[in-house]
C-alpha cells in the first residue's frame, strides 16, 4: 500500500517529536521518506547491519530480539525503532522483524542528521545520552584535580622545625606534606609549630616529624569538592592532601575552596558532627528532603545528589558512635562499623533504611560482646530517630549475627561462596557493598581483596550470583507499554528502585565480582568495569545512560514528592511523564534487559 506525502504528513503530525515541527518541515520529511510494505516474519535487519534509517511504524507489528534472541520489546502503531544504532555507529545493536503485515516509514540517515542539527526537540529526542550533561560546575560538583593546588612543598621528616617554618614563610603558605620519596608520612601546619613547637619551647633541632600529624586524612584527584568541605567540617582540619596510588600529587586547603556550592550540604554535616544527642541531629536531617529539592532544582546530576546526601548519613553514623564511646566508654577491642545497602555504595536519596554492621578484632572476648552489643543498639537507634529507618530484614549491628570477630566474617563469605544457596546468594549481594565508615579500616582490607579473588575463581558462585542479579527485571510491557505494580498501595505505578535502579546495581556488583572490582558506587562499578575489560565501551555507554536517565527520573520524582507536601518515595506514575519522558525511560528500560540478557548468556561484554 503506497503513502501519499499527505498521508505521511497527517501521520508524523501524531507522532513524538515530529509533531513539534512546522508543516514545511514535515512536507520535507514526508518527500524524503522511503516506504517499506513488508509480510509477516520478515527480517528487517540482521545485528551488525548497516541500518538504512529510522524506522516509524505505520501499521502493523514488529519485534526486537537482542543477540541471544531473547525479546526486548514489541512494537506497534507510531512506535519508532533504529535510532540508537544510527547515531551510534550506523549499525544494528539488536535484531527486528516483522510479526504481521506492516508499512513501515524509514527516515534515511541524512535526513535524520538534518533534522537533528536543525531542531533542537529532534536533538533531544535523539540523543538520548544524559551521561554527558556537565550541570552545574561548582564546588560540591567539580573533581577535587581540578581545585588542588599541584606540586605542593614537601620536607624530608628529619628536617628542622624552624627550617620547615622559614619554608612556609618564603612560599607564604601555611602546611608542608612530609615525603619520603613522594610518599605521604605526614603534615605540619604553622599551628603545629605554634602550639608544639612555640609553646613547648622544644630545641631548635627538634625534626618536624616530632611535631607532624601522621598519616593525615587524604583523598584522591577524583573526589569532589564537597568530599573536601565535609572533612574540614567534620574533623575541623583546614588541610587535606591529595594522593593517587599511594603517592602525593597535590593538596586542598581552606583557602583554595572560594566557591559556595556545596555550603548547605556541608553546613549539615557540620551541624551533625557537633551535635550531642540523636535528637539535636534529627533536627538536622529533617532538612534533607529540602536539601534534595535544593540540589535537583541546581541541577546536580543523580550520583552527586546521592553523594551529598549520603556523606550526611556517613557523619551521622560517625558521630553516634562517637557518642557511644562517650556514654560506654573506650571499645576492649578494635572494631570496625561497616555500611551496606545503599549507603554503602553512596546511593542514599530521599528514603532509605538502615543497613549496616560490625565487623569487630579476633582478640574480642565473650565478655567485651556486651559493649559492642550495646553500642550497636546506641547507634542503630539513634539513625532511627534521625529517619534511617531500621532494616526490615533485620540487616543491622544489633542482630547478634552481623555483629562477629573478622574470623567469623571471613567464614561467613568463604561459606556463601563453598554452597551458593539462595540465602547465600542474598547475603553475599547484600555484603558485596560493605564500605567502612567508622572504627579500624585495617579490619576490611584483606578480607575484601580475599574475598573478591575467591568469589570470582568460583564459576559455580559466579553462575548463582548472576542467576540471582536477573530476579529484578525491567518494568516492560507488551506493546511499548509498562508492566506496572498491579495491586495494592501502589497499584499501576512505576517502582524505581526495585525495577529501574536495583536492575542496574546488580550487574554492577556481577561485574565487579567478575572483575575483582573494589569500587562500591555503581556508577563508579560500571566504569571500572569497562577500564578492566569485563564490560565493553559501548556497553558501558548504553548502560550508563540507561542508569542515569532513571536514576534521575527517580530523584525528580522525589522532589515532586517533596513539593507537594508528601513524602519522598519510589513510587512513579507513568501518568506523570510526558510521551517524550516516556519514550525515554521505556528505552533505558530496554537497554538494562538487552544487558541482563547478555550476562544471563555469559556474556560479559556487550558489544
Amino acid at each position: 500500500m503506497p503513502l501519499s506525502q499527505s498521508q505521511i504528513t497527517r501521520f508524523l503530525k501524531s507522532v513524538h517529536p515530529y509533531d513539534a515541527l512546522p508543516e514545511d518541515v514535515l512536507e520535507d520529511i514526508a518527500r524524503r521518506a522511503d516506504i517499506q510494505d513488508v509480510d509477516a516474519d520478515a527480517q528487517l535487519y540482521d545485528l551488525g547491519h548497516t541500518l538504512p534509517g529510522v524506522f516509524l511504524i505505520y501499521e502493523g507489528l514488529v519485534e526486537i530480539t537482542d543477540e541471544n534472541g531473547a525479546v526486548v520489546s514489541q512494537l506497534g502503531l507510531r512506535n519508532s525503532f533504529g535510532e540508537r544504532g544510527l547515531l551510534r555507529n550506523g549499525k544494528a545493536a539488536t535484531r527486528a522483524s516483522a510479526q504481521r503485515a506492516s508499512i513501515l516509514i524509514i527516515l534515511p540517515p541524512d535526513l535524520v542528521q538534518d533534522l537533528v542539527n536543525s531542531h533542537e526537540i529532534v536533538s533531544r529526542f535523539f540523543n538520548r545520552t544524559r551521561g554527558d550533561r556537565s550541570g552545574p560546575q561548582s564546588l560540591a560538583t567539580s573533581a577535587i584535580d581540578v581545585l588542588m593546588a599541584r606540586d605542593p612543598a614537601t620536607c624530608l621528616p628529619d628536617t628542622p622545625v624552624p627550617e620547615a617554618a622559614r619554608l612556609m614563610r618564603d612560599k607564604k603558605i601555611s602546611s608542608l606534606c612530609v615525603t619520603n620519596a613522594d610518599a605521604l608520612l605526614g603534615i605540619a601546619t604553622l599551628r603545629d609549630i605554634s602550639s608544639k613547637y612555640v609553646a613547648d619551647s622544644l630545641p631548635p633541632d627538634t625534626a618536624i616529624s616530632e611535631i607532624m600529624t601522621s598519616n593525615p586524612i587524604t583523598l584522591s584527584p577524583t573526589d569532589i569538592g564537597s568530599d573536601v568541605l565535609h572533612i574540614m567540617m567534620e574533623r575541623g582540619i583546614g588541610h587535606i592532601p591529595i594522593c593517587k596510588a599511594g603517592q602525593l600529587v597535590g593538596i586542598v586547603t581552606q583557602t583554595d575552596l572560594t566557591h559556595y556550592q556545596a555550603v548547605n550540604s556541608a553546613e549539615l554535616v557540620r551541624r551533625i558532627a557537633h551535635a550531642d544527642s540523636p535528637a539535636e541531629m534529627a533536627t538536622v536531617t529533617a532538612e534533607i528532603p529540602q536539601l534534595l529539592v535544593q540540589l535537583v532544582a541546581a541541577g546536580n546530576r543523580h550520583e552527586i545528589v546521592t553523594r551529598l546526601i549520603t556523606d550526611i548519613a556517613d557523619t551521622a553514623t560517625r558521630r553516634l558512635l562517637t557518642l557511644a564511646e562517650d556514654k560506654l566508654g573506650p571499645p576492649p577491642v578494635p572494631y570496625l562499623w561497616l555500611a551496606c545497602g545503599s549507603q554503602g555504595r553512596q546511593e542514599q536519596t530521599g528514603v532509605s533504611d538502615q543497613d549496616n554492621c560490625l565487623m569487630l578484632d579476633d582478640s574480642v572476648t565473650n565478655g567485651d560482646m556486651p559493649y559492642f552489643q550495646s553500642l550497636a543498639k546506641f547507634v542503630s537507634d539513634g539513625l532511627d530517630v534521625c529517619g534511617y529507618f531500621y532494616c526490615p530484614g533485620d540487616m543491622m549491628a544489633t542482630n547478634p549475627r552481623w555483629c562477629q570477630p573478622l574470623r567469623v566474617w571471613r567464614e561467613y563469605f568463604n561459606g556463601w561462596i563453598a554452597k551458593p544457596n539462595p540465602e547465600a546468594q542474598m547475603l553475599a549481594s547484600v555484603m558485596f557493598d560493605l564500605r567502612p565508615i567508622g572504627g579500624t579500616f585495617e579490619l576490611f582490607a584483606d578480607l575484601q581483596a580475599n574475598t573478591l579473588k575467591a568469589a570470582s575463581s568460583n564459576s559455580i558462585f559466579v553462575a548463582h550470583m548472576i542467576a540471582n542479579s536477573l530476579k529484578h527485571t525491567p518494568p516492560l510491557g507488551l506493546f511499548r507499554g509498562f508492566a506496572t505494580v498491579r495491586s495494592g498501595e501502589h497499584r499501576n505505578t512505576l517502582d524505581l528502585k526495585h525495577n529501574g535502579v536495583v536492575p542496574v546495581v546488580d550487574l554492577g556488583r556481577i561485574y565487579a565480582l567478575q572483575g575483582q572490582l573494589t569500587e562500591a558506587n555503581t556508577r563508579a562499578r560500571l566504569k571500572a568495569a569497562e577500564a578492566a575489560g569485563v564490560l565493553s565501551p559501548s556497553g558501558a555507554r548504553d548502560l550508563l545512560d540507561a542508569y542515569d536517565l532513571i536514576a534521575e527520573s527517580r530523584l525528580e520524582h522525589q522532589v515532586r514528592r517533596v513539593k507537594s507536601g508528601a513524602g519522598p518515595d519510589n513510587y512513579l506514575p507513568p501518568s506523570d511523564l510526558s510521551d517524550f519522558e516516556r519514550s525515554h525511560l521505556r528505552d533505558a528500560f530496554v537497554v538494562i534487559k538487552t544487558m541482563q540478557s547478555a550476562v544471563g548468556h555469559g556474556k560479559g561484554m556487550l558489544g
